[in-house]
């Protein structure tokens, strides 16, 4: 974690010095502006600035919010949300934002450090996984007391009254484990950077893959998500509740059509195994009795060793697998060479985790992805 530290802060402070370039840049110009453009100006100005941290809570933000705020994601489009930080520019971003709206569950890792740092006290910070009932990430167990599942339940109120404190499960594990770590490596821990490096490799992982995060993969999670979401748009913007209530409605009932389709279509398939590039989806698996083996683990840390990929290709021979899924925004060549040595073949299976340019230009959105991906699994199946 101190590696991430000293680049958070190094991007705090590259933030405040852009935030006082901007408070002082010339405003003459302002006045040449026609009556137009400062009606314009004041329509823009009256809607509220919403942040997002990864594709998803864009897509249930922008579906709430409507013409009423201006929602900006900041992970730019194509790009792989885990292990991803913020820039400066970001930062600053969230400075002048009036709501700030991430997933949590450890899925962004710079979020704890840069909203402790933040002078903005009228933000509205919401970590939408909070009270949804989280599953426990199997790949890093070291001695939890758990039965796989936690009601994540964080108290994250951002509006200045409250010190946004985040009091993470999992330190005194860490702590342990870092002990017990220390001790089985003391004899390299005097002039060992490279040592250092993956002591701080696994330090991270462990901390922030207690969980796993990918909730919004249950369809019943991402209306729960949505739903804070519209929860946090009222409690920023309390003049157009009733809009964002209508808007939240609408969708719901959409996302309940889609999930009564999942549960009718995979109901036959029930007990069936999916290989997948990353373990994403066991939320998904959950709600509709799928289980999944990943080529790499929760948190997509590194490629498969050789005893992982014998490992999958057991598996998948075993238990008759005929589809290797791969992800739009990772390289499909592991999964590939998996298929070639089983004979099975390969197709798509997006956790929607961000979209391509491409995807996001042709219209695409987490609805239409999670039925590209129904087909998908339907297809895997028969």
């Amino acid at each position: 974690m101190k590696k991430s530290f000293v680049k958070i802060f190094a991007a705090l402070i590259s933030a405040s010095m852009l935030l006082a370039a901007c408070s002082s840049a010339p405003t003459n110009q302002s006045s040449n502006k026609t009556e137009d453009n400062k009606q314009q100006t004041t329509q823009e100005e009256s809607k509220i600035k919403v942040v997002t941290s990864m594709y998803p809570m864009y897509d249930f933000a922008k579906k709430v919010a409507g013409d009423k705020a201006d929602v900006e994601n900041i992970i730019p489009a194509g790009t792989e949300a885990h292990g991803w930080e913020p820039s400066a520019s970001d930062i600053a971003k969230l400075e002048g934002a009036d709501v700030f709206i991430y997933n949590g569950a450890g899925m962004e890792m710079w979020v704890d450090d840069v909203l402790k740092s933040l002078s903005n006290k009228k933000l509205v910070a919401v970590e939408t996984s909070k009270g949804i009932e989280l599953l426990e990430n199997h790949e890093d167990d070291h001695d939890h007391d758990h039965d796989g599942k936690k009601e994540h339940d964080h108290d994250h109120d951002h509006d200045g009254k409250k010190e946004h404190d985040h009091d993470h499960d999992g330190k005194k594990d860490d702590k342990d484990s870092k002990e017990t770590h220390k001790d089985d490596t003391h004899k390299a821990e005097d002039k060992d950077h490279d040592h250092e490096d993956k002591d701080h490799d696994h330090e991270e992982h462990h901390h922030h893959g207690k969980y796993d995060p990918h909730v919004w993969l249950s369809i019943k999670n991402a209306k729960k998500q949505m739903e804070s979401i519209k929860d946090a748009l009222v409690k920023a913007d309390e003049k157009n509740k009733a809009y964002y209530e209508e808007n939240y409605e609408k969708y719901a009932k959409e996302f309940d059509a889609l999930d009564a389709k999942y549960t009718q279509t995979l109901k036959p398939y029930a007990g069936k195994n999916i290989v997948v590039a990353h373990e994403a989806f066991g939320y998904l698996g959950k709600d509709y009795g799928i289980s999944q083996l990943g080529i790499e683990g929760v948190f997509e840390d590194s490629e498969p060793d050789p005893a992982k990929m014998k490992e999958v290709i057991e598996f998948v021979k075993e238990n008759k697998v005929k589809v290797i899924f791969f992800e739009t925004l990772t390289s499909d060549k592991v999964s590939k060479t998996i298929a070639s040595e089983t004979g099975a073949t390969t197709d798509v299976l997006n956790p929607v985790e961000g979209l391509t340019k491409e995807e996001m230009d042709s219209g695409k959105d987490y609805l239409s992805i999670m039925e590209e991906n129904l087909k998908a699994l339907e297809k895997s199946f028969k």
